[in-house]
């Protein structure tokens, strides 16, 4: 369920934000650490034994090969599979699971939506938007999350029960990503993976969440083929 911002105290904004911790590193001379890349006889990202579309490995060399995550731990999250990739901060996969999505099909965010009641919000902009995310660990009313965006509500956290004719845990469970497409925006994963995956891998740091487009191409929304 996209969280509702009339619903979320504003103290719990994530502490640190990934612009902050870009200046305090510059203003204490240090250096971020070079990502390791993979060895020239390795195929890119080493993905384990996740499946995983041409799109998320394309995506997955490109933040290597760049650096664009900084030494961050990542998330590649591809909509169209419906599933999430945990990687540390060098590019090795930490986990991946299968997720609940936004109802709407779309890449971008509908403006002001985060200061909108729940009860507002129509199918049709119930959308997971694609792009680049600083983000961190923080809270809710009801529990922790990861933040991805802020500003439009936007998180990863456990799968709720929500309606329980929306079948959350049983979409997620399927075989299939094609009933995938229930919540308001945010991504819903399994409680086990967020708890074992994705809160270690953020604990203490911010990080970034790539989410892949849909109905865009991939240069369209990410700097693929641009120098860093």
């Amino acid at each position: 369920m996209r969280h509702d911002r009339t619903r979320r105290p504003i103290t719990q904004r994530p502490a640190v934000p990934g612009m902050l911790l870009a200046m305090l590193i510059g203003s204490l001379g240090f250096a971020m650490p070079a990502v390791a890349r993979p060895p020239a006889d390795t195929p890119g990202v080493d993905f384990g034994a996740e499946a995983a579309s041409k799109e998320a490995r394309r995506i997955a060399n490109w933040i290597v090969d760049s650096h664009d995550n900084q030494a961050l731990p990542f998330i590649v999250i591809d909509k169209v599979s419906a599933k999430v990739f945990v990687f540390d901060g060098d590019g090795r996969i930490r986990g991946a699971a299968p997720a609940l999505l936004g109802m709407g099909r779309g890449d971008d965010t509908v403006p002001g939506i985060g200061q909108r009641k729940l009860a507002t919000i129509k199918p049709a902009e119930r959308t997971t938007p694609a792009g680049r995310f600083e983000a961190s660990l923080g809270n809710d009313f009801d529990q922790d999350i990861l933040w991805v965006d802020y500003d439009s509500a936007l998180s990863l956290h456990r799968v709720i029960q929500g309606n329980p004719k929306d079948r959350r845990h049983a979409r997620l469970a399927s075989p299939t990503p094609l009933d995938n497409r229930i919540s308001y925006g945010c991504i819903n994963v399994p409680v086990h993976f967020y708890d074992a995956i994705v809160a270690p891998a953020f604990q203490g740091t911010v990080g970034i969440v790539y989410i892949l487009p849909e109905t865009k191409s991939l240069e369209a929304v990410f700097a693929l083929g641009r120098k860093p």
